[in-house]
């Protein structure tokens, strides 16, 4: 784990060599997360953001299908108490999209946000808390998980303890 330059927000990194990895890592993840808390997943095609997902959901108890919210924009699973959705902005053509559609509403104190490509809905999304970085790495991939607020490093400093 390091700090940023200014020693206040945590960042993590960790090569990932398989699926099983992958799902490991956001087991762990899922382990520290609270209502409220909101994620962006960045990482080109391919590059593990719904497996990773997939192992967020089973670590908080989901045992049904975990699927790519690609075509339907957005997956809705009640876990416990808290509802966690799962959106992918892949097929957003410009930022709006993401107010028109009334997702806004979603990212409340009661709920977990995974956001799959956040960058399509730049300037007008919720703040996040984590940002996981997803780069394919020859057979596996490097995760790059960064705080970008105090509910994030909370995350993190937990995430630490699991490795």
């Amino acid at each position: 784990m390091t700090h940023t330059a200014d020693d206040s927000l945590l960042s993590y990194s960790r090569f990932l060599p398989d699926e099983a990895a992958t799902l490991r890592l956001g087991a762990e993840i899922a382990a520290t997360l609270s209502s409220g808390t909101i994620i962006y997943l960045h990482g080109n095609l391919g590059a593990g953001k719904t497996t990773l997902s997939r192992g967020i959901l089973r670590g908080l108890g989901h045992t049904g299908k975990v699927k790519s919210p690609t075509y339907t924009l957005v997956e809705v699973y009640a876990v416990f108490k808290i509802h966690l959705y799962h959106f992918d902005l892949y097929r957003f053509n410009h930022a709006l999209e993401w107010e028109e559609s009334g997702f806004d509403e979603y990212c409340n104190g009661d709920s977990i946000c995974l956001i799959e490509w956040p960058e399509k809905a730049a300037g007008v999304l919720p703040a996040a808390d984590l940002q996981l970085h997803l780069t394919p790495d020859n057979e596996g991939r490097i995760a790059l998980v960064e705080a970008l607020s105090a509910r994030g490093n909370s995350c993190l400093k937990r995430i630490n303890e699991y490795s």
